[in-house]
């Protein structure tokens, strides 16, 4: 492989607990109740404005819905870190890609200076070459433009490329910009695979690992 593109949310880090906790901060600051983690859970993966919309529902206003989004982003600034952790393999794996010299990025749908906040304070900010959000760009996941970016800033051939996610996002993202996908089943949304599936299928980063490289003696 030339370049392998991992989501960040729920493919290499757990921060769901973090994210229900700051979306919930910003309804209560409206007078609202809370919602249940996992309801929160499956509002992730479109980008904070799309997730603060989905947690207030249809009847409020486009006021209040930018009001609660630079609470919940002031908010999750502070807290980002409480609870979210790579997921388990999580580290060795980016740790054998990094040592067998395959360029790795981070193309998520979060905010850029959060994504790479992240990335350092969980100690791997140092295994990808480049970071972007989903402000990096014109356009978000399922749109292309972040991947033919990558490609050209890494000199990686589309078909030695991979985009690793947990949503029918990064599904069709790879589609759209002509790349293989990986999803793996440990994330948020790997319901949306039934629709979307994806050319392989990992239940721990480790796999994907074996599948690129061989099962380790």
């Amino acid at each position: 492989m030339d370049l392998l593109i991992f989501d960040l949310d729920g493919t290499l880090i757990d921060s769901k607990l973090d994210l229900a906790n700051s979306v919930n901060a910003a309804r209560a600051n409206l007078g609202l109740g809370r919602i249940e983690n996992e309801i929160v859970y499956s509002y992730v993966g479109n980008g904070a404005p799309v997730l603060i919309r989905r947690a207030l529902g249809p009847e409020a206003t486009e006021a209040e819905c930018a009001h609660a989004l630079e609470y919940f982003l002031t908010y999750y600034r502070e807290h980002m870190l409480d609870n979210t952790r790579l997921y388990p393999g999580v580290r060795e794996a980016l740790d054998r890609f990094h040592d067998e010299r395959i360029a790795m990025a981070v193309l998520t749908n979060k905010p850029v200076r959060f994504s790479q906040a992240l990335v350092e304070g969980l100690g791997v900010g140092g295994h990808f070459l480049r970071v972007y959000g989903g402000n990096s760009f014109e356009r978000k996941k399922p749109d292309p433009i972040g991947v033919d970016k990558l490609l050209e800033e890494s000199g990686a051939r589309r078909e030695e490329s991979m985009i690793v996610g947990d949503s029918a996002v990064d599904v069709q993202t790879g589609r759209n910009a002509g790349i293989r996908v990986c999803g793996v089943s440990y994330g948020f949304q790997p319901e949306g695979f039934l629709e979307d599936p994806p050319d392989m299928l990992v239940d721990n980063m480790q796999e994907l690992v074996d599948a690129l490289l061989g099962v380790r003696s």
